[in-house]
């Protein structure tokens, strides 16, 4: 009959059935409360289920404009079950799978999964109770489908003959062409049948699979049910499987509508069609679509009132089964956190209280199987390393730029780098000898300008003789005829210098060697020769001033040689021996080199580490792998090993260019030198693997190595001295990885030291330290990004 609110008008179906719903929730609630303290029932319940989701909440975003996933979800998956998870794109059933195999933290709520938490002990989360096929491939296109078995199956513990047999029967059963084949030649639907056959390899307890049927043929698809439904026919396999096609799902034994974050109903599929006299599944879902719809907008209390009037038989009351004894089934989301219905046949906790330490033992696994986590796994470091060894090797184009690439900047850096310059133009204007534009200087440089009988000097056109010495030095003198036209070109950047010699030059610097006591100003300031610079650049500069000095020096020393004169007597007060450490003649190639090679080893690793790694984890590979029981550690591990190859190459070729073709200066032990190059580079791993794991793409990858690179170079002491840098500076580049490896690279090379100095061994603990930092920061992120 119909019902009719206090002002008289007509109240829907639909408006008392949200009514009833509501009082369905206040009821439900009063009942929970009953139940804080755990039963026997419940935790007899609990172990009898595969899966227990409870009031999960998952949102991303700023808290005050959060995009709300999960909405106080609840879920029951009973063991031996094939679990239909149905919905729209971007209703949450991704990010609850991610959730449920412990890729993802909840922000609050409870998941259960085979008797624990998530990456608790005895869960079997992350681990081989568990096959996960995601929503991407994430196989390795590099592959071949049999490869590719056979590196799951060893992860899970698999021997190699072993999956060869179930390799056989998955390309059968999965209708693929010649499990040789590799994956990168697939069609998209073949990778994705390689993708589910990966997951039932090895027969796990738990079978969670995204999607798996996309893009399959038909016949294909009902084989592939009909495979699902002989697996958990013995209770021993439970499958929760996502997918599109709504109606294909009528063979699970429950499915969960999930819409917005929520659940409209978790029921079997036979008795939602009965219930809600619909013909098919879809027409199910539209109708809790349009209910939960409803449910949102109206909550009227006046309804509250006249809900015993009408009479719904599509709904059940709940109040009249023994929640305690666990056997109802559930319907959560809009319409209230437990709306529970009649379920005959499967067993749903009602709440879950105690830790997983508190669960007896599993009848099937009287040992708990609470397999305590290793930091690393034989038969998961084998096949990482397997896999990791052929993924690069294979690649022969990126292998060729691995190897070439540091080879090539070393021969570049030394054969372009701190070499002295040669051939600048010099501008000169020699006013001692007129009118001389091509350098011709008549004088007999070799006779002696002393007269014996009257005991007189008679220097003349000694400027001839100085530029004689500075041309064996720079060989680019250009002559003018004056100043003026000179500055002019220099101006225009036809010389690096101008030298201006006066018209007495000679005759000026003999009176005042002779008699400085009486020697007048204008007889000093015409003794002295006139050098304009350019002091762009620094370097050429220096090395410029150098050849300049040292020339008038050498000309004096000749002079005093060829008039039987001690050598130094004519040259200034100081003279400079062989140096302590380096060479006599500068070489900035030397100063330059122990930094540019550990630059060049150290961002190489970083490239190749984070690109390996933002690789893997964008095609899904890390994920699934971390999912199968693969841990943080064994991953890094596993790099690290395969790359030192690759990096002992490197370094053999990058030391052996430098030191043995461009006979650098090494004068300390070899051996330690090329541990240092090494450790060094394994340095610049681990920064990659943190990269890596802070990056979510490629290009925010490179951002970060770039802008980490700059600083390292400009403050490490590499192109210059760190005492040369602010006081602040200094103290920031000592907390850099590179900054104490160069000055100990450095000093083995060019002073000779050995490790028992202070100033070589900091720099094998500095990089020691910074390996384990960024180690363990890559193993925290890993372990703890999920979102």
């Amino acid at each position: 009959m119909p019902a009719y609110d206090n002002e008289g008008a007509t109240i829907s179906v639909e408006d008392i059935r949200d009514a009833q719903l509501a009082k369905i929730d206040e009821d439900l609630a009063t009942r929970r409360n009953r139940m804080l303290k755990p039963q026997k029932s419940t935790i007899a319940s609990r172990k009898r289920q595969a899966v227990c989701v409870r009031r999960a909440h998952k949102k991303y975003g700023p808290k005050n404009n959060p995009n709300v996933i999960l909405d106080g979800l609840n879920m029951t998956v009973p063991k031996g079950a094939i679990y239909g998870l149905l919905g729209a794109s971007g209703c949450g059933k991704t990010t609850l799978l991610s959730c449920i195999v412990g890729r993802r933290r909840l922000n609050s709520g409870e998941i259960w999964v085979l008797g624990g938490r998530p990456g608790g002990p005895g869960s079997g989360v992350p681990g081989p109770r568990i096959g996960y096929m995601p929503q991407e491939v994430a196989l390795f296109g590099e592959f071949s489908m049999r490869e590719t078995m056979i590196y799951f199956g060893w992860i899970s513990g698999m021997s190699t003959k072993e999956v060869e047999e179930k390799v056989d029967f998955l390309v059968d059963l999965l209708q693929l062409p010649n499990p040789g084949k590799q994956v990168k030649n697939l069609s998209g639907g073949q990778q994705r049948r390689v993708s589910l056959a990966a997951a039932l390899l090895h027969e796990p307890e738990l079978l969670i699979l995204d999607e798996p049927t996309v893009g399959v043929d038909p016949v294909l698809r009902q084989s592939i049910w009909d495979h699902l439904v002989e697996i958990t026919k013995g209770g021993k396999t439970t499958v929760i499987i996502t997918t599109h096609y709504i109606d294909e799902t009528k063979q699970a034994n429950i499915i969960g509508l999930m819409r917005g974050g929520r659940f409209l109903a978790e029921e079997s599929p036979m008795e939602l069609m009965r219930r809600y006299q619909a013909d098919s599944l879809e027409d199910v879902f539209l109708k809790l679509s349009v209910m939960q719809n409803m449910g949102k907008r109206r909550r009227s209390s006046i309804l509250a009132d006249i809900v015993e009037k009408v009479e719904i038989p599509a709904i059940p009351d709940p109040t009249a089964l023994d929640i305690e004894d666990g056997d109802i089934g559930e319907i959560s989301g809009e319409f209230g956190d437990n709306v529970s219905m009649s379920s005959k046949g499967r067993s749903v906790v009602a709440d879950l209280t105690l830790p997983v330490e508190a669960l007896p033992p599993d009848d099937d696994d009287p040992k708990g199987y609470i397999e305590r986590i290793k930091p690393m796994k034989l038969h998961h470091m084998k096949a990482l390393i397997w896999k990791n060894f052929w993924s690069l090797f294979r690649n022969f184009g990126l292998l060729s730029f691995i190897i070439g690439l540091p080879l090539s900047q070393m021969v570049l850096f030394c054969l372009a780098i701190g070499h002295y310059p040669v051939g600048l133009p010099v501008g000169v204007v020699n006013h001692e000898v007129p009118n001389i534009t091509h350098g011709v200087c008549s004088y007999n440089k070799d006779i002696c300008p002393y007269i014996d009988e009257t005991s007189e000097w008679n220097l003349t056109r000694f400027s001839c003789n100085y530029l004689d010495f500075l041309s064996r030095r720079q060989s680019n003198l250009i002559y003018y005829p004056t100043k003026e036209i000179a500055m002019a070109e220099a101006v225009r950047g036809k010389s690096r210098a101008v030298l201006v010699f006066p018209a007495n030059f000679s005759q000026s610097l003999q009176e005042r060697m002779k008699d400085p006591r009486h020697a007048s100003n204008y007889t000093v300031d015409s003794s002295e020769i006139e050098v304009h610079m350019d002091d762009t650049d620094k370097q050429v500069e220096w090395m410029l001033n150098r050849d300049i000095q040292l020339s008038l020096m050498e000309a004096t020393e000749h002079l005093a040689t060829i008039c039987g004169l001690p050598k130094k007597l004519l040259s200034i007060p100081v003279t400079f021996h062989e140096p302590i450490f380096g060479l006599e003649v500068p070489n900035f190639t030397d100063f330059a080199g122990p930094g540019v090679i550990l630059t060049i080893i150290f961002f190489l690793a970083v490239a190749l580490t984070s690109g390996a790694m933002l690789a893997e984890r964008n095609e899904g590979i890390l994920e699934r792998s971390l999912v199968s029981g693969i841990t943080g550690t064994e991953i890094l591990f596993s790099h690290v090993l395969v790359q030192m190859i690759v990096m002992i190459f490197q370094t053999s070729m990058v030391l052996i260019m430098g030191f043995v073709f461009f006979d650098l200066t090494i004068k300390g032990p070899v051996g330690w030198v090329t541990v240092l190059t090494l450790i060094n580079g394994l340095c610049g791993m681990t920064f990659g693997f943190v990269v890596s794991c802070i990056c979510d793409t490629e290009r925010t990858a490179t951002y970060l190595a770039l802008g980490s690179f700059l600083p390292m170079i400009m403050l490490c002491g590499i192109i210059w001295p760190v005492e040369g840098m602010h006081t602040i500076l200094q103290w920031v580049s000592y907390f850099l990885p590179l900054t104490k490896s160069t000055e100990s690279l450095r000093s083995m090379l060019q002073r000779g030291w050995s490790i028992s100095v202070p100033t070589v061994y900091s720099g094998f603990v500095s990089t020691s330290i910074w390996i384990f930092v960024y180690l363990t920061a890559s193993i925290l992120l890993i372990k703890f990004k999920k979102g």
